[in-house]
């Protein structure tokens, strides 16, 4: 073979073979090329069918605005329409850390807007510069900001061409016109739903349901012009209105103040009005109170706690207008037989209680002179005629192991002795109203069960809800719990009550011109609560005929000398009486509850201490007063008086026959 074929086949061979490799390399590219759209494929799958929603709600999210619309929370009404709670337009201001920008697009300075901000809403220059840096992508800076500064902030925004990236919202903020009046029924709203009382109990009521405003923005956050928009507009919250009267919760307050400040009552105090017909409360206060506006500037929020409902207590003699009914229902004793021995003590197996006048014993007694006595032993011998059972059967029918279901959360039920654990000894503390305890609420409204013809309430705080958006108004019905005790029960125990205030150890809480019916309470520490002090209390019926109010006046460890129910709460009882009666429009009458004896008027007490008991005598009996007391041995004009009830310069009714006692 000649050299030049030998290198034509060589040839030959070498471009077989650069035919096949570039074959080889070919299919090696195809290989990768259609790998390759394989994954892309894969890829344009998993964006589209597994990450589509996610990504598509993340384009929306940076192309939209989604704005709240906060609903306007609903007004809360007194019975006359005054205004307790009411919510004004504020605004809450925000920021996109990263989105503040110039009209140019360029990003405003962190400090520059830190100086805004603090300046304008008086905050602290650092920790605003804090936020305005912050990673995140929307942060708060002020909120509850009123119309002013929102006018500022506009203004300022404008001057200085910041155009993107700072938010103002429409909001909401909760005002109270009376500050602390009602503090404890009332309660407060938070930054997002009520906190305590009516406001947290209402509060789904109140609220409404928030709206939406979306729009089209750009990269900056900016609205775009002529956009398509959606709105949906909020459900206003709906406005209630109560059965307190904020002029005779005014009233309450004024005279409870006062008697919590004189009588340096260490726990406070209660006052409840309740009209008895309807079981609306038409009153309530408890002392110490707060500021709703400012209602986390108290020192503890034990504060803020309703004890009137949420506190149980020893009712004390109170509680025998109760055990009293009861008997006179179940036709164990009349109101007049002598019925009832004091001889100054009742002893058990191995108990001796006392009555409070053991020195001076009552002797033979009737129900109407043992209410008047508030005498322990008279009623130790009426418990043990009625017996646990008949006792229990009707303090469930009043309503006293339960919770009263008024409108407010908090409330708790009596507590009482297991029935097969009541033994002799806890039967006769339980007659006169000790050794267990219920709310001054629970009493209030089982006196005003007797007070009613015998027919329990419920206690009522709301009585109206309006829809302030179609203005429909749904009432709240008086609602009736069960008849007690009968009509004839109910107008004999009337009848005694007043003569507790006529004749009786209540005689302080009576008012010129009007018939009232009263008891007296005066509990003394539980043993195992030593440090809670007395208790002292007045309950009151008004008038006797046909009563309009029921007021309860609880006060906790008055320790500002001695103390009792009748001295104590009693004028407190006839201070607020006298101005609610003729409030409400009840005619005085000739034929009151002072007692009649000789000329009545009202007078401000003299002041007798450190004298000595012979001078008190005498200037008391110059200014009207017949003076009793207890001879505790010693020589008349030896011993100083050193403490007095009532209080010296306390305005009381005076008349001859009347008995200060010190």
């Amino acid at each position: 073979m000649s050299k030049r074929n030998k290198l034509k086949k060589i040839e030959a061979k070498r471009e077989l073979f650069r035919k096949k490799l570039r074959i080889k390399k070919l299919s090696k590219s195809l290989l990768i090329t259609i790998l390759l759209f394989i994954l892309l494929m894969f890829r344009l799958a998993w964006i589209q069918f597994v990450q589509g929603n996610f990504l598509k709600e993340q384009a929306y999210t940076q192309q939209t605005s989604n704005l709240t619309i906060t609903p306007k929370r609903g007004t809360i009404y007194d019975s006359n329409g005054k205004v307790l709670a009411i919510s004004a337009q504020v605004d809450t201001v925000s920021i996109n850390p990263k989105k503040v920008k110039y009209k140019t697009d360029e990003k405003v300075e962190p400090e520059k807007l830190a100086t805004i901000f603090s300046s304008i809403f008086e905050l602290d220059y650092e920790q605003v510069l804090e936020k305005v840096n912050s990673d995140a992508p929307v942060v708060i800076i002020a909120e509850k900001v009123e119309k002013d500064k929102i006018d500022l902030l506009k203004n300022t925004l404008k001057e200085n061409k910041i155009t993107a990236g700072v938010n103002i919202d429409s909001d909401t903020k909760r005002y109270y016109p009376y500050d602390n009046l009602a503090s404890h029924v009332i309660g407060f709203y938070g930054t997002d739903k009520g906190l305590e009382g009516l406001e947290a109990r209402w509060d789904s009521v109140l609220t409404g349901t928030a709206g939406r405003k979306i729009v089209s923005t750009d990269s900056s956050s900016r609205e775009i012009p002529n956009a398509e928009q959606t709105y949906i507009p909020a459900e206003n919250g709906s406005n209630i209105t109560l059965t307190i009267d904020v002029n005779i919760q005014t009233i309450a307050e004024k005279y409870l103040k006062q008697a919590v400040t004189e009588n340096a009552c260490k726990r406070g105090g209660n006052v409840i009005i309740m009209k008895p017909s309807t079981g609306d409360i038409l009153a309530m206060a408890t002392y110490p109170d707060y500021n709703l506006n400012e209602p986390f500037e108290v020192e503890s929020s034990s504060v803020w706690r309703n004890t009137a409902i949420s506190n149980t207590y020893e009712p004390g003699s109170t509680f025998k207008v109760i055990n009293a009914a009861i008997a006179l229902e179940e036709n164990i004793v009349d109101t007049d037989s002598k019925n009832f021995v004091c001889n100054g003590f009742e002893k058990f197996t191995d108990t001796i209680i006392k009555c409070w006048r053991s020195s001076v014993p009552h002797g033979s007694q009737s129900l109407r002179e043992a209410m008047e006595n508030s005498c322990n032993p008279a009623f130790m011998q009426l418990g043990k005629k009625i017996g646990i059972q008949t006792l229990y059967k009707y303090y469930k029918a009043f309503g006293l192991f339960d919770p009263t279901n008024i409108a407010l959360y908090g409330e708790a039920g009596g507590i009482f002795h297991n029935i097969e654990n009541v033994g002799e000894t806890e039967l006769a503390t339980m007659s006169f109203g000790q050794r267990f305890t219920i709310t001054p609420l629970q009493l209030v409204t089982a006196v005003s069960a007797i007070a009613n013809d015998g027919v329990l309430m419920q206690p009522r705080l709301v009585q109206e809800i309006e829809n302030t958006d179609t203005g429909a108004v749904t009432s709240i019905e008086p609602t009736t719990v069960r008849q007690v005790i009968s009509k004839e029960t109910s107008l004999e125990m009337l009848d005694l009550m007043e003569s507790v205030i006529t004749d009786g150890t209540a005689q302080y809480g009576a008012v010129r011109g009007y018939s009232v019916g009263g008891k007296t309470g005066t509990s003394e520490p539980n043993p195992d609560k030593p440090e809670e002090g007395f208790t002292v209390s007045f309950i009151a019926v008004s008038p006797t005929v046909n009563p309009e109010i029921v007021i309860l006046v609880t006060l906790y460890n008055p320790t500002a000398g001695a103390a009792s129910g009748g001295a104590t709460a009693g004028p407190v009882v006839s201070q607020i009486l006298s101005e609610v009666l003729p409030y409400l429009g009840i005619a005085s009458n000739s034929t009151s509850s002072v007692p009649s004896t000789s000329s009545v008027n009202s007078s401000k007490l003299i002041d007798v201490r450190n004298m000595t008991i012979a001078d008190a005598k005498k200037q008391l009996r110059n200014h009207g007063f017949d003076v009793k007391y207890t001879n505790m041995g010693g020589n008349e004009n030896e011993i100083l008086v050193t403490d007095q009830v009532p209080k010296p310069r306390s305005n009381i009714t005076r008349k001859r026959n009347c008995m200060p006692i010190f």
